[in-house]
């Protein structure tokens, strides 16, 4: 009885000296590996750029809890660029010139991602943006790559969805009004708008932009129903939208098709204040919680995300943002461990050369660092009632028309019938 006893206790005493001994050769060790990067945490875009970092200190919590990269912690070096352009050049000037991070990642929107481009080339550092339209198409720098599925033709990506929609109904429409806030983003939407509409056959007969600092959206959208368009083709940012969607209710326009590139619509803030008056709205998506947009990986980080939303003061659902802001941070992860190395030119070189299983699923790049197949899909706003929050959980009030692939519900049409 007491060798037994003897034996149980040695044994346990293993398990024990083992598991210590695993946990030990875990624990990241030496100075830190720093990424550095701006991130909108106050102003227009802060809704949207809170949720993406709360997605990246999960995953720094990760990485860390499996033993860091290349044996050593990971540590965010982060600062506010407050929604504006202005303040991203210095920001970054003083991450590599100052605090002498190690690797960089691109802030969130396009607005934000591009005036850093210049010093990125200069420097030759690897560049990773979170949500940035065509940012790339005049710099044609090889170190970039953006997490956004756009695929390699991004600016007609981010609308072609709408247009395909809108070309199915019967009967067909035949006039589109554009308009669009007088900005990077929107200015590099409206684009891809007009040439899906001309590929539709579409007549425009109104296309204008906006001032940025517009806060009366009334006089634009009495100027879009003077015109009388069968559909509306919306660039915005999200006190645009929101602003927006305001005035087109207010009002009562009659166009068949409303939406397009609304940002801010996606997140759970904005769908709380706006209420039933997203009803019949279209936009642009890119994760829902629907099987065919999600994964294991992205639904087990969703549950993590949603656990310290409410601590953090972030949208509580996370979904626009989170699933990609923890994936482009994981794609520079898995580059480095791949790489061995913090060298810029290797982990460019494998970023381009590699399909990556990130938890938004596989990605391949392909030129100027635009993913190599487009995955936008396209959600129309229905059946909301009221301003709570629990009944954005699921996807029956935001629903998957397109493309076919991916649907969880079917469109209403026209606008009219979706408002009811």
């Amino acid at each position: 009885m007491f060798a037994s006893i003897t034996r149980r206790g040695l044994a346990g005493a293993a398990v024990a000296m083992m598991t210590a001994f695993s946990a030990f050769a875990q624990t990241p060790s030496g100075e830190p590996i720093k990424i550095g990067f701006g991130m909108s945490l106050t102003g227009p875009l802060a809704a949207n750029g809170k949720s993406a970092l709360l997605a990246m200190k999960i995953w720094e919590d990760d990485v860390n809890a499996k033993g860091g990269l290349l044996g050593r912690p990971v540590k965010l070096v982060y600062y506010d660029d407050q929604s504006s352009p202005a303040s991203v050049p210095g920001i970054y000037t003083k991450l590599i010139d100052v605090d002498k991070v190690d690797l960089v990642m691109g802030g969130y929107a396009t607005n934000m991602i591009a005036p850093a481009m210049p010093l990125m080339m200069q420097k030759n550092m690897t560049y990773i943006g979170l949500y940035g339209l065509g940012v790339n198409s005049e710099f044609n720098y090889d170190r970039y790559f953006v997490m956004m599925p756009t695929g390699p033709d991004p600016k007609k990506a981010l609308s072609k969805g709408f247009f395909d929609l809108a070309m199915k109904q019967d009967p067909k429409p035949t006039t589109v009004a554009i308009v669009a806030a007088d900005a990077e983003f929107s200015k590099n939407a409206a684009d891809g708008a007009r040439a899906n509409a001309k590929e539709a056959g579409l007549k425009i007969v109104y296309d204008r932009s906006y001032p940025p600092s517009t806060t009366d959206y009334a006089p634009i959208v009495r100027a879009i129903q003077a015109a009388n368009p069968d559909i509306l083709f919306i660039g915005s940012y999200p006190l645009d939208s929101v602003g927006l969607v305001r005035a087109i209710n207010e009002i009562g326009l009659k166009a068949k098709m409303i939406g397009g590139s609304m940002v801010g619509l996606q997140a759970t803030t904005f769908k709380t204040q706006l209420g039933p008056l997203l009803n019949g709205i279209i936009m642009y998506d890119f994760w829902q919680p629907t099987p065919q947009l999600s994964t294991p990986e992205s639904l087990e980080m969703i549950k993590k995300y949603q656990a310290r939303a409410g601590a953090e003061g972030v949208d509580p659902l996370g979904y626009y943002m989170a699933p990609y802001g923890y994936a482009y941070i994981e794609l520079l992860g898995k580059a480095v461990e791949g790489t061995k190395s913090l060298d810029q030119g290797k982990i460019a070189d494998y970023i381009r050369n590699n399909n990556h299983k990130l938890i938004v699923g596989d990605v391949k790049f392909g030129k100027n660092g635009e993913w190599a197949e487009e995955r936008v899909v396209h959600v129309q706003f229905q059946n909301i009632k009221g301003n709570d929050l629990d009944q954005f959980r699921d996807v029956s009030k935001q629903v998957v028309v397109a493309p076919p692939a991916y649907e969880s519900g079917k469109l209403i049409y026209p606008y009219e019938k979706a408002k009811q």
